[in-house]
């Protein structure tokens, strides 16, 4: 797929929660066509502190407005300084970056979608394409309380939302792998995204129940094109690099 560099303009740059922000720009241009969990590299100006760009996975995009939407934790100089962006200024990104999610085979197949923090930002649109094309739809969202859970209403347009939070503050309480819809519904498929320990523990319970399983790999990137290395990961067909052989994985390929 080909690689675009662009100058965005944001058109909306609020803060989700505390710690997070979402962030949607637009482009003079139609924007490029987009995978579910693929990511873009977000050039950092005019900070001191901050030589490389930051891999961001993408939320969505609205081809009917041709906007890009960010989620984006801030944890760092980089992303804290997009916080302060403002609508009209613009970004330089690279986009598309990486392969992202597969589809199911079967549009009667019942699918389940599982993100914790942040990682729960690529499946939105992998959500909606899914319903667009007439899978069934499940979320389950963990977060650690009830702060943390990010744009559920927008979840909802495009399936059943569970959620937990490790402090009972909303949906049930534990962790998603505790969550009692994992014992009351099979799905043909789970896709998942969130931190590594929680993909881990969905992917052992795919394993389990015979279902295939793909996850979306977040480990620190630098290039985003495969160049530096710094992101490689184990497979079974030896050492892949997440940005440019993933971030999206299938279990089977993977060794956990």
């Amino acid at each position: 797929m080909k690689k675009h560099l662009l100058d965005l303009t944001i058109t909306e740059n609020r803060f989700i929660g505390e710690s997070h922000i979402l962030m949607k720009l637009t482009s003079n241009e139609k924007l490029p066509e987009v995978v579910p969990g693929q990511f873009v590299e977000v050039r950092i100006d005019h900070t001191p502190t901050v030589f490389l760009r930051r891999p961001i996975s993408i939320n969505f995009v609205d081809y009917k407005t041709n906007e890009l939407w960010l989620l984006i934790q801030l944890v760092g100089d980089g992303t804290n300084h997009l916080s302060t962006l403002k609508a009209g200024d613009v970004v330089n990104i690279i986009m598309p970056l990486g392969n992202g999610f597969s589809k199911p085979t079967n549009a009667r197949d019942k699918v389940l979608l599982v993100g914790g923090g942040v990682g729960i930002a690529p499946l939105l649109m992998l959500g909606a394409e899914l319903k667009r094309d007439g899978f069934q739809i499940d979320y389950l969202l963990g977060a650690r309380s009830a702060s943390g859970l990010l744009l559920l209403e927008e979840f909802r347009k495009y399936g059943d939302v569970y959620v937990t939070t490790e402090d009972g503050s909303e949906g049930e309480t534990g962790y998603v792998t505790n969550h009692s819809i994992l014992k009351k519904q099979r799905y043909a498929k789970i896709y998942t995204c969130g931190p590594t320990p929680m993909m881990r523990s969905i992917a052992a319970f795919a394993v389990k129940e015979n279902v295939d399983c793909e996850v979306s790999l977040e480990n620190k990137m630098a290039c985003g094109l495969g160049a530096c290395l710094c992101c490689v990961t184990e497979t079974t067909a030896g050492h892949k690099c997440v940005c440019s052989d993933g971030p999206v994985f299938n279990i089977k390929d993977l060794k956990w």
